[in-house]
């Protein structure tokens, strides 16, 4: 029984998964045809030993560059400052930016230790001072995603025509009013445009 106990413990490991959840996928593993487990081994495998962060945007990626930024139909002169690589998939979705990104690896937070030294943030700053117009910061809405956002508009204050911008935020589209709270509904109020 060690061989499951131990793969339990490694799928548990995994964010947002729990003990019970993790005991369903291992069963589930083990009940289901060898192949299929050792279709997803191999899948883990190779993205473990092939995926690396973008040497230009830190986008976790197969290649380097990355298929964003080796793309000649991105906007160079747009770059989207996002927290993780998953935040670029959100935003690709919405099939509305055509510019490029640059990740973050994280948010500053004091409390956790995470300070600017440990944020892939010079980087950032040589593509800033390369003649890009505007620098979008899509950093998430939390006390930490705020709290990076104002440190990176301070910080590009002195690099000469550059526009920073953050999205637009309130509330969601098929959101009941009653249900949102004061945070969001100022932030509509704030955000709010001609019809």
């Amino acid at each position: 029984m060690a061989v499951v106990e131990d793969l339990v413990r490694e799928l548990g490991r995994l964010p947002g998964i729990g003990k019970k959840t993790a005991q369903r996928l291992a069963y589930y593993l083990l009940k289901a045809p060898p192949e299929e487990a050792k279709r997803l081994a191999r899948a883990l495998e190779r993205a473990v030993d092939e995926v690396r962060p973008c040497s230009i945007c830190g986008h976790l990626s197969g290649a380097d560059p990355c298929e964003i930024c080796a793309s000649t139909r991105r906007d160079p002169n747009q770059v989207c400052v996002v927290e993780e690589s998953p935040d670029i998939a959100a935003i690709e979705k919405s099939g509305r930016y055509h510019g490029l990104y640059h990740v973050l690896g994280g948010c500053l937070s004091p409390l956790d230790g995470i300070g600017p030294d440990d944020l892939n943030i010079a980087p950032l700053m040589e593509r800033l001072r390369s003649g890009v117009a505007e620098m979008i910061v899509a950093t998430n809405p939390s006390v930490e995603g705020e709290a990076t956002a104002t440190y990176l508009h301070r910080l590009v204050a002195d690099v000469p025509g550059l526009r920073v911008t953050r999205p637009a935020r309130g509330l969601p589209v098929g959101g009941d009013l009653e249900y949102a709270d004061g945070v969001t509904i100022a932030e509509a109020f704030t955000g709010r445009r001609e019809m």
